[in-house]
């Protein structure tokens, strides 16, 4: 006989069987065990900070023209090929070796930018006009643009400046509306995020730039909202719960309820960068949202893993460790009793469907009381509808999941 609170994990309430994976992730109803499986998210991410450390120290990032300063000519690529360029920077006395040479394309056709370190500016002339001699169009058709290196510094001094009052205000936050704990947790998932993001860039050569480091700034709030929902359900389970469960069930749990939600936002969020970098840059040719783009993809991807496998096992390993929940541990190991507060969670919830079949069967008992008056249904006065031969029978079994009969009601005396 099955107890009606604790049926199979697989029953509904309704008495039907659960839906697949897609219908238990949209109704909160996963059991995934997050801070179990912790050691993999962290060996991942420990993988992936090791290579981005490694490719920071061999290759650095490819810095773009506003940060490293320097002159860069752009041209149409009909009837101009590598070749031709770098004997046309030789013969003004640049090192082709030196120079960045890159061919773009777009709706319009490719063209072909050449970047290369401080010049004076007879030879960024002379450059242009031997550039529009070679592709066959007007001077002013060839794009000229001229940084200076202090520039360069200026933008990154002004995104430090902007990261360390970013993570001040972070913090600050965290902390007043949860606690310290989890504002360490936070920091730590937005330097995992920031670190990967880079590192990604420094793996595949990709050009860092103002627009880059803008995207980098937004992927960190973005980062930073999805942790703080993570949270706030932490928080919230946490006063239910108080010291019934452990501190890792209820981050379990937690992160079970509120995974979906983080999913989607993160698909609603990813689907308009895809058409930026789709239509926006490969298809019309914007080469400056491409960078933006990037950047925002691989940081928005980063930033909901860690909020899931990073943050919230981190805050389940510091809250562990308080004395309060190493006595719930120990006390509900000793007794064997240890009860997940996802179980604990649908128990509840059964409780409430219990209670409910039992006040519907009520109400059907009640709804018998004239039939029994009358003597409805062709029976003795006195005889429920139904019954044969005088003999009260008890009424059918309410289809809830209850294990026994309602107790028959007592006759009334006349």
């Amino acid at each position: 006989m099955t107890d009606t609170l604790t049926p199979s994990p697989d029953a509904a309430p309704n008495g039907a069987r659960r839906g697949g994976l897609w219908h238990r992730l949209y109704h909160g109803e996963t059991t995934f065990d997050f801070v179990g499986k912790r050691r993999i998210g962290f060996a991942l991410s420990g993988l992936a900070i090791v290579i981005s450390l490694l490719s920071f120290a061999f290759r650095g990032l490819n810095y773009g023209i506003d940060f490293e300063g320097g002159v860069a000519w752009e041209v149409t690529a009909e009837r101009v090929t590598r070749p031709d360029v770098e004997s046309i920077l030789e013969d003004n006395g640049i090192a082709a070796g030196d120079a960045k040479i890159q061919t773009l394309s777009s709706a319009s056709g490719e063209r072909i930018r050449v970047q290369v370190g401080a010049q004076p500016s007879d030879v960024q002339t002379a450059v242009r006009q031997d550039l529009a001699r070679a592709a066959g169009v007007d001077v002013q058709d060839v794009s000229l643009n001229s940084v200076s290196a202090s520039w360069g510094s200026e933008i990154t001094e002004k995104a430090v400046r902007a990261l360390i009052v970013f993570f001040i205000v972070l913090t600050l936050y965290i902390t007043v509306r949860f606690e310290w704990k989890m504002a360490i947790a936070s920091l730590i998932a937005v330097f995992h995020d920031l670190i990967i993001s880079v590192g990604v860039y420094s793996v595949l050569g990709w050009e860092v730039t103002p627009a880059t480091v803008v995207a980098f700034l937004t992927i960190l709030g973005f980062s930073l909202y999805d942790t703080i929902v993570v949270f706030d359900k932490v928080h919230e389970n946490a006063k239910r719960f108080g010291t019934r469960v452990t501190y890792s069930d209820i981050v379990n749990l937690s992160m079970n309820q509120v995974l979906m939600r983080s999913l989607n936002t993160t698909l609603a969020a990813i689907l308009p960068i895809l058409s930026l970098l789709v239509v926006g840059s490969w298809m019309l040719g914007a080469v400056t949202l491409e960078e933006f783009a990037l950047a925002l993809l691989v940081g928005m991807i980063v930033g909901a893993y860690s909020s899931i496998y990073i943050a919230t096992p981190l805050l389940a390993i510091l809250k562990e460790r308080e004395p309060k929940y190493q006595a719930v541990r120990q006390r509900l190991e000793k007794v064997g009793a240890r009860q997940s507060a996802t179980t604990r969670l649908r128990s509840e919830e059964r409780v409430a469907l219990a209670m409910a079949a039992t006040d519907e069967a009520g109400e059907r008992e009640a709804s018998g009381d004239g039939a029994e008056g009358r003597g409805d249904g062709g029976g003795p006065a006195g005889t429920p509808s139904g019954s044969t031969g005088g003999v009260r029978q008890a009424p059918p079994k309410p289809s809830t999941g209850l294990t026994h009969a309602p107790r028959p009601r007592k006759k009334k005396r006349r």
